[in-house]
């Protein structure tokens, strides 16, 4: 591994991402024997192939996994650096890339615009995923910090919470259960749900919420790719959906949709930001996170009355 250069690890990477010698020239402005030469040398200097060649394209091996993993992380602390050097200069600036599970997207905006006012200088992209996607970006490093509900946990992470995050049950104005007080688990399970993809943070609560009904996972209700598709099919009168209510607050004030009275909800969890262990921060990160500490929980969507009394916490 003496040998191995920068070059070489690009053009790994643009392999992996493109599955063709062609695409991945094309993508580095190189000529496909190029970066042929490139990869031989480093098959020929580790002793290993990472990269199957199939009819469909060039395919990892479990070494070329290895390798992407490798020029991630090196392009990772390069961007580190950058930022580490423009900090030694006293510059503010930096980049940051922050995912958020698609739930986190109605607020992540107005978080990004209160935090561009205290640090103007600092570059945010943004990378809206479902929660299966937000942890594979985490696990691949593409993302510096992930906002999500429920922090995964086979990955090495720091996770600080930084607000309330409430799941309600809602449904259309004219539902029959608009305007019913103090609904009970065993009615409201009587009802058709939309629900999100398995795995999701919302689907898993509402699992956990009926589990100890005989039965009633074993149809859980609609499954649906968006909260969006399931606030507008909700509105049409197709369903009722447990969502979180952080997705509705628009559609609240405008009157399109209600929040059931069930007893037992809302049912309170929390937003997360979490980063891997095996980061180091750079300045944006820890800006960020600083930001979030103090000022998270204030971005978040306002209800003035939502939990009653005795308002249930899922762990």
């Amino acid at each position: 591994m003496r040998n191995l250069n920068l070059k070489q690890l690009r053009a790994v990477q643009a392999i992996m991402k493109h599955g063709t010698i062609a695409a991945a020239a094309n993508s580095l402005g190189l000529t496909p024997p190029a970066v042929t030469i490139q990869l031989k040398l480093i098959e020929d200097d580790a002793n290993i192939i990472l990269f199957d060649r199939t009819n469909g394209g060039l395919r990892p091996t479990v070494a070329g996994l290895a390798f992407l993993d490798a020029a991630q992380m090196i392009e990772e602390r390069l961007r580190l650096l950058d930022d580490e050097i423009d900090a030694i200069k006293g510059l503010r600036v930096g980049s940051l890339t922050l995912g958020v599970v698609s739930t986190a997207k109605y607020f992540a905006p107005q978080l990004m615009a209160t935090f561009r006012k205290e640090h103007p200088d600092i570059a945010i992209k943004l990378a809206i995923g479902n929660r299966a996607e937000t942890i594979a970006s985490l696990k691949s490093h593409e993302v510096d910090i992930a906002l999500m509900g429920r922090p995964p946990k086979d990955i090495p992470l720091r996770s600080s919470v930084f607000g309330d995050h409430p799941l309600v049950m809602i449904a259309a104005p004219d539902h029959p259960l608009a305007k019913c007080r103090d609904i009970s688990k065993e009615r409201i399970a009587q009802e058709h749900f939309l629900v999100r993809e398995p795995g999701s943070g919302t689907r898993i609560s509402l699992e956990i919420f009926l589990s100890e009904l005989p039965g009633r996972l074993d149809d859980l209700g609609t499954e649906m790719s968006s909260n969006e598709t399931i606030k507008q099919a909700v509105m049409a009168g197709l369903g009722i959906a447990f969502i979180s209510a952080h997705t509705i607050a628009l559609e609240l004030e405008v009157g399109k949709l209600v929040m059931l009275d069930v007893i037992g909800m809302p049912i309170r969890r929390q937003w997360f930001s979490v980063v891997r262990t095996d980061r180091v921060l750079s300045p944006a990160m820890r800006a960020f996170q600083d930001f979030l500490n103090r000022k998270g929980a204030q971005c978040l969507p306002f209800f003035e009355k939502l939990y009653p009394d005795s308002a249930a916490t899922l762990r």
